[in-house]
C-alpha cells in the first residue's frame, strides 16, 4: 500500500472513532426511514441499526452497542418504557431518547422512572429531537432533557 493509501486509511479509522452510532426502535417503517435520513445528515452520526419493537431493540442493542438509542413508546410486543427499563440494565451508559406522540404527564413520569435521558414529542418534529441527541452525545455524562416533567 502506498504512503498516501496508508494515510487515508489511518484518517478514515480516526474519523470513525468520532462517529456516534444510533439505534432506532420504532414500529413504523416510515418513521424509521425518516429518522435515518435526518440522522445521517449529521456529519458525525451513523444509524447502526433499526428495530420494530422493544424485544428486537434489546437484541440489537446487545449486538450493536450503540452510542445512543431513539425509541418509541407505543410498539407491539414490548412498549418503549418496558424496553427502556431492560436496556438500562443491559447498556446502562447508553443514553435513551423517547420520541413519541404520547406525551401525557404519566407517560413522561414512567419514561424517566425507567431511566430515559430525554423525552421528545413527535409533534415538535425532528429539530427538537436532533437538539436533544446533540446534548446527550456531546456531554460526558447523560443529562436530562429540559422537557422532563
Amino acid at each position: 500500500m502506498s504512503e498516501q493509501g496508508r494515510e487515508n486509511t489511518s484518517r478514515t479509522i480516526l474519523n470513525l472513532a468520532y462517529v456516534k452510532s444510533i439505534l432506532i426502535v420504532d414500529d413504523s417503517p416510515l418513521i424509521r426511514r425518516s429518522l435515518r435520513t435526518v440522522f445521517e445528515q449529521q456529519p458525525d452520526w451513523a444509524v447502526c441499526g433499526e428495530a420494530e419493537d422493544g424485544y428486537e431493540g434489546i437484541d440489537k442493542a446487545k449486538i450493536l452497542q450503540p452510542d445512543l438509542i431513539v425509541i418509541d413508546l407505543a410498539m407491539p410486543r414490548l412498549n418503549g418504557i418496558s424496553a427502556s427499563r431492560m436496556l438500562k440494565k443491559l447498556v446502562p451508559a447508553t443514553p435513551i431518547v423517547m420520541f413519541t406522540a404520547f406525551t401525557n404527564p404519566s407517560f413522561r413520569k414512567a419514561a424517566f422512572a425507567a431511566g430515559l435521558d430525554a423525552f421528545v414529542d413527535k409533534s415538535e418534529g425532528t429539530t427538537s429531537l436532533v437538539r436533544s441527541i446533540q446534548r446527550l452525545l456531546s456531554s460526558e455524562l447523560p443529562i436530562r432533557s429540559a422537557n422532563a416533567a
